[in-house]
């Protein structure tokens, strides 16, 4: 890696945020810091730290049959299933358990879900879970399928998150940049003032990770 990998303590509990500062391009923005969170939505300690740090946020009277995984964060999404369930949270389901689902992707990028796969959607209560939040586009996808295959959202969660709301909804997080990346930017390549100043991009940055020029 080209960059130094920087890390920072969560004060609620044992996880780190790892974050490289640079340049670097996503499908929506452009940012200052890739914010890797690779180990916590694939090493089972961390997603289950996170889950719990995520459930606490969550008031016990909100209902949730279902979890929406987004950004693959499967694994934190099922850790989650198991914590709110522990914890006493509501659903209509029949067995009276969580659902935990993520969607398909369209060739024109919006949210697909197949016809087993609509019954744990339709006429449910449905928390979004993203790895992070910046742009809120990804999210804004997850909110459109929801209302188009007849469920309602719950709520938002989010490893990490940028804004504290998004489109009307409050977002609960593990991290935010406040008191760790207050200089945190996220810009149109247009607006980008990296860009403006000539800078390269150092890499480009997704869910499945980052990949840096040679």
């Amino acid at each position: 890696m080209a960059l130094k990998m920087m890390e920072y303590p969560n004060p609620k509990g044992s996880l780190k945020l790892r974050v490289v500062k640079g340049h670097f391009a996503t499908s929506h923005s452009h940012v200052n810091y890739y914010v890797d969170l690779t180990y916590t939505k694939h090493r089972l300690s961390e997603a289950k730290e996170a889950a719990r740090i995520l459930a606490e946020n969550l008031s016990n009277t909100t209902i949730i049959d279902t979890i929406l995984c987004l950004d693959g964060t499967e694994v934190v999404g099922a850790c989650m299933a198991s914590e709110l369930t522990r914890h006493g949270f509501s659903s209509v389901n029949d067995h009276k358990t969580i659902y935990v689902v993520t969607p398909e992707h369209t060739t024109g990028s919006q949210l697909l879900f197949r016809d087993n796969i609509q019954p744990m959607i339709r006429d449910k209560h449905i928390l979004i879970l993203a790895a992070s939040v910046t742009t809120g586009y990804t999210v804004a996808g997850g909110i459109e399928a929801i209302q188009y295959y007849g469920g309602s959202v719950a709520g938002v969660c989010a490893i990490f998150s940028k804004v504290k709301e998004c489109f009307g909804y409050p977002v609960y997080s593990v991290f935010t940049p406040e008191g760790i990346l207050d200089d945190y930017m996220s810009k149109t390549s247009l607006e980008c003032p990296l860009c403006k100043k000539g800078k390269k991009v150092d890499a480009i940055v997704n869910t499945h990770g980052i990949s840096f020029f040679k």
